[in-house]
């Protein structure tokens, strides 16, 4: 038991340094000037598919400290809603509830992914690897973007609003073209991406003997 433990301490390990090179490299968060595009949900999806709720939950909090740091010392418009130490539009201060928006979906990354993988495994009994790793993948993404742009709308609506210059009632407007605009390219990403690494790592006995 104990060297399992530590083989897959390993590998948590690996995933880990992947998200924090990922994040303070200019391909982590990609600058869109309202948003921050992102693939560092990618380690996190793969870590919880092969190891678990647990610890993929552990690398989606990483996630949203990258996150967190990312949006204090480089902001964009809306990382008011991701950093309580950028003040909100039109005020000398921000807000708690930001903490939420910035690390609950990104929990929930490394969590969702491992139960539409399971829930699916079982469902084509291992014989679609890629529809399992693949929906798994997009499924983990718009965890992330739905959770994020939704989160935005209910809790940050009127000062998205002055953020962007609109009117309120377009605002949920707005978060659709997000979530489309952005969501659905990541999603797809994901979905591809999560397939090839899982696939790979599954294909490798010492990994497989670090998980099982």
């Amino acid at each position: 038991m104990q060297p399992l433990k530590t083989k897959q301490l390993i590998l948590i390990s690996l995933f880990a340094a992947i998200i924090f090179i990922l994040a303070f490299t200019p391909i982590g968060f990609i600058q869109l000037g309202i948003i921050k595009a992102t693939i560092i949900h990618i380690p996190v999806i793969v870590g919880a598919i092969l190891l678990g709720p647990k610890k993929g939950a552990f690398l989606g909090f990483l996630f949203g400290l990258t996150s967190l740091i990312s949006n204090t010392f480089t902001p964009v418009i809306l990382s008011f809603a991701f950093s309580p130490f950028i003040p909100i539009p039109g005020t000398d201060s921000g807000s708690l509830m930001a903490l939420i928006i910035c690390f609950i979906p990104r929990i929930m990354v490394g969590i969702v992914p491992f139960y539409v993988y399971r829930l699916l495994d079982k469902l084509f009994a291992r014989r679609k690897q890629l529809i399992t790793y693949v929906l798994a993948g997009i499924a983990g993404s718009f965890t992330n973007t739905l959770l994020v742009m939704n989160g935005i709308y209910f809790m940050f609506k009127d000062s998205y609003a002055a953020a962007r210059n609109i009117p309120i009632d377009t605002v949920y407007s707005a978060v659709l073209t997000i979530i489309f605009a952005n969501g659905i390219p990541e999603a797809v990403i994901a979905g591809i991406v999560t397939y090839g690494i899982c696939r790979a790592l599954m294909n490798s006995k010492q990994v497989r003997d670090m998980i099982s």
